[in-house]
């Protein structure tokens, strides 16, 4: 991956003030992420954000409205920074069965190595999407939130993918489908393995859930095909 540092973009209407337009705002996006991988979203305050960071409360809130729309931010960037990958490892691959593979190893491996891409410890914040994530959109203000483009970055992944699929079958009509299953059980069995390892087969075995989502994908439009 790129040693030099890349600019992940984010929706502006994601926060009151730009994170990282200031030393406060960088240190409330690395630190509440260390926060957060600590202590869950649950226990997560502003107040012991800021006790963390050595600020005011009031300082953090003048940068997000709550820590919903924390949460909502750092998946954000989270998304966006994975289309960064998956536009990054199959840019230079012609076929659309190797892209495919390749996003799929993407989208279900836990994250191992913080990257150098940014000052973002991707490694934590991809334990908080794993478990946390799903808080960000499980909410009553959700169709509100989308209007807002809260989750574009999340919906672009989707899309990216789906096209790919599409390539392969054309006329597969559950692309989408087929790529948010694909992630969002990935996601929870990322979790189970941590957690409630018997909800889940060789808990220990770091490829067998990318291997079980790149069978049934493959599986599931070799059916398709055949239809």
């Amino acid at each position: 991956m790129n040693s030099l540092k890349v600019h992940i973009p984010i929706n502006p209407n994601l926060y009151l003030k730009d994170p990282t337009s200031s030393e406060l705002g960088r240190s409330i996006i690395t630190q509440s992420i260390e926060l957060l991988s600590k202590i869950g979203f649950e226990a997560f305050t502003f107040k012991k954000l800021g006790n963390q960071i050595h600020c005011p409360e009031s300082s953090i809130y003048r940068y997000f409205e709550n820590k919903h729309a924390l949460l909502i931010y750092l998946t954000s960037w989270y998304w966006a920074w994975t289309e960064y990958r998956l536009a990054f490892a199959t840019a230079n691959i012609q076929s659309p069965k190797e892209r495919l593979e390749k996003s799929i190893d993407i989208l279900t491996h836990v994250v191992k190595e913080d990257e150098p891409i940014s000052d973002t410890n991707e490694v934590l914040l991809g334990k908080i999407i794993f478990s946390e994530s799903s808080k960000s959109y499980h909410v009553k203000t959700v169709e509100a939130e989308d209007k807002k483009g809260c989750f574009d970055a999340y919906k672009s992944v989707v899309k990216r993918v789906s096209a790919i699929i599409l390539e392969i079958t054309p006329y597969f009509p559950y692309a989408h489908m087929l790529v948010s299953t694909l992630i969002e059980g990935a996601h929870t069995q990322i979790y189970f393995a941590e957690h409630l390892p018997s909800l889940t087969d060789d808990p220990h075995n770091q490829n067998a859930i990318p291997k079980f989502y790149s069978e049934m994908v493959f599986n599931f439009l070799k059916g398709a095909l055949n239809d």
